[in-house]
């Protein structure tokens, strides 16, 4: 039986080696699968603490699998889908099933309904990232904002109640977190433009390394020191702040309508001006190009 050529180079092309800097951002990518896995594990056992320190672990491994990626050149779609499920694992599913687990269970089935609407709000704003990343007609300004508040910042401010109570607060009903959880899914998939740091540089001056390390280091040390007034302060801080990025937002969006809509003035529509009999020939061609 003759072996075509064409089949066994294609089977060849299938099954080429794939580099390793390609792998590595799935790595990390799955290592934040199993904190967010492991935090659900930790919630039913008790263990919030634990469970609430796998999320902002997850939620740190999130933040640095896509700049790994970028940096090494380890790009492709299916981590690009990866991340997409691990996102709504690790920030919709296990943050849900968490207060679930924690308080929400005292509502019985109200509960529930608050920990599925969470959890479905964060499927639904990944999705409409993924759906929208690649839009020809977003404006350029808007490649700064995220719609909506992103999944990784929702799970860590849906969990302030959890904080709080850590702090040694009074517990709150189970109706307010309930409606608390509720909201902080209605932020996700809503259309309020967000502050997304992108243009932020990400290049530090020489003479402020030394005290980027030092600072780097200092909020590190009050995370593992102080984690629940450090979580609870940051929570409170950025949902302060979410309406600066839609004021932002608007004022971008108020300059380029009037840019589009201000009438340009071209050299046929200007007055022109009646050339002086003093000028010679030469100066009065030469006269436009001065104006202008």
């Amino acid at each position: 039986m003759a072996i075509d050529p064409k089949n066994l180079e294609l089977r060849r092309r299938r099954f080429r080696p794939i580099p390793v800097r390609m792998l590595v951002p799935n790595f990390i990518t799955l290592l934040a699968i199993c904190a967010g896995l492991t935090a659900i594990r930790l919630s039913t056992e008790g263990r919030m603490e634990l469970a609430v320190a796998a999320i902002v672990f997850a939620a740190v491994l999130d933040g640095i699998d896509g700049r790994v990626a970028r940096m090494i050149k380890g790009q492709s779609k299916f981590g690009a889908e990866l991340d997409s499920l691990a996102d709504f694992v690790n920030f919709g599913v296990a943050p849900g099933l968490m207060l679930y687990f924690w308080q929400l269970h005292d509502l019985n089935n109200g509960g529930w309904i608050a920990a599925m609407v969470f959890a479905i709000s964060g499927g639904l704003r990944l999705a409409r990232f993924n759906a929208t990343m690649d839009d020809p007609d977003r404006p350029a300004y808007a490649a700064n904002y995220f719609t909506g508040v992103p999944a990784p910042l929702g799970a860590i401010a849906v969990l302030l109640p959890i904080y709080l109570a850590f702090l040694g607060l009074p517990k709150p009903p189970a109706a307010v977190t309930a409606v608390y959880t509720f909201v902080i899914g209605c932020l996700m998939v809503s259309r309020l433009p967000v502050f997304s740091g992108k243009a932020v540089r990400m290049r530090v001056p020489p003479e402020l390394v030394l005290p980027a390390f030092v600072s780097a280091v200092f909020v590190i040390a009050l995370l593992i020191g102080y984690p629940w007034y450090m979580l609870s302060a940051g929570t409170v801080i950025y949902l302060l702040t979410l309406p600066l990025g839609w004021k932002s937002y608007r004022n971008h969006q108020r300059k380029a309508e009037a840019h589009t809509t201000a009438p340009v003035v071209t050299s046929a529509s200007a007055p022109s001006e009646p050339s002086s009999p003093f000028l010679s020939a030469a100066d009065n061609d030469d006269r436009p190009s001065r104006l202008n």
